[in-house]
């Protein structure tokens, strides 16, 4: 089968990955893929086939193929070209732990090492009412707030890959997005200290996300991760939301527990599986 390099347009890419989307109820390409498509080309190294594609963004690896052309061996041929180029270990996901994609991971070597929840509340359950831990006021975002927020946000998510490496600029980008809304990114205030945000996201009018929950690890202990998520919740529900969805690391049983509290619930097919070559 012939795989090239390097030649497949964003264009492509997005109605190939909608109509996956489509098939499979989960977005095969997570938004830190959709940011460097956009924003930083030059870092995404491109595999095309006929009918599917692959991008490698440092060590983290994307695959696709159009559901019409499913088990014809696309997606291993992609898979195999990717490998001889690779210098290093890489990872991939599987939004919503697609059969098809366990089976494939397996046959090239590559080892389930993470799951990653999606978790669900209907605006139906009712909220507990909101109230602020003393001393702290939670408003919207303002401009000023930059500084601090990506401040608090790496000292809260130090040891997470992925969000914990947002800068000032990264968090420009993130603000650009057709999505953000200031309003619905919420900072708890201590005077003129930021103490955690809780950043939503509407999907739609009527599907909202928890899209990150920050707390400064100096300021844990007053409450806040609860009073920011309720926030937040209340934000979203009082805006139309009818659904609200968060992602969590399946094995952070406190983060579970909370959210579970709050409505959330997991179904088994609610699962982002990350697999390990190398």
């Amino acid at each position: 089968m012939d795989i090239q390099t390097g030649d497949i347009e964003t264009g492509d890419i997005e109605q190939i990955a909608a109509a996956a989307e489509a098939a499979d109820g989960a977005a095969p390409l997570d938004e830190a893929t959709w940011l460097a498509l956009r924003h930083h080309p030059e870092r995404v190294r491109r595999w095309a086939s006929e009918h599917g594609f692959a991008l490698l963004i440092g060590d983290e690896l994307t695959l696709v193929v159009h559901p019409d052309a499913r088990a014809r061996g696309e997606g291993a041929s992609l898979l195999d070209g990717v490998l001889a180029k690779a210098s290093g270990p890489l990872s991939a996901w599987s939004h919503g732990d697609h059969p098809a994609a366990a089976a494939l991971a397996k046959r090239h070597g590559f080892d389930r090492v993470r799951e990653l929840w999606v978790m669900r509340r209907p605006s139906s359950v009712p909220l507990p009412p909101l109230r602020e831990p003393e001393g702290v006021a939670v408003r919207g975002y303002r401009p000023e707030d930059a500084e601090e927020l990506v401040r608090v946000n790496a000292a809260a998510f130090a040891s997470h890959p992925e969000q914990g490496a947002m800068d000032e600029a990264n968090l420009a980008e993130r603000m650009a997005e057709p999505w953000f809304d200031p309003a619905g990114l919420l900072v708890a205030m201590d005077g003129e200290q930021l103490l955690g945000f809780h950043w939503t996201k509407r999907h739609s009018p009527e599907l909202g996300e928890v899209y990150v929950v920050g707390i400064d690890p100096a300021a844990q202990g007053r409450g806040l991760g609860k009073a920011l998520t309720l926030a937040g919740l209340h934000h979203l529900v009082d805006g139309g939301a009818r659904e609200i969805l968060l992602y969590v690391e399946s094995d952070n049983a406190p983060a579970v527990a909370v959210y579970s509290g709050l409505g959330f619930e997991h179904a088994s097919a609610d699962t982002h599986v990350m697999y390990r070559w190398g």
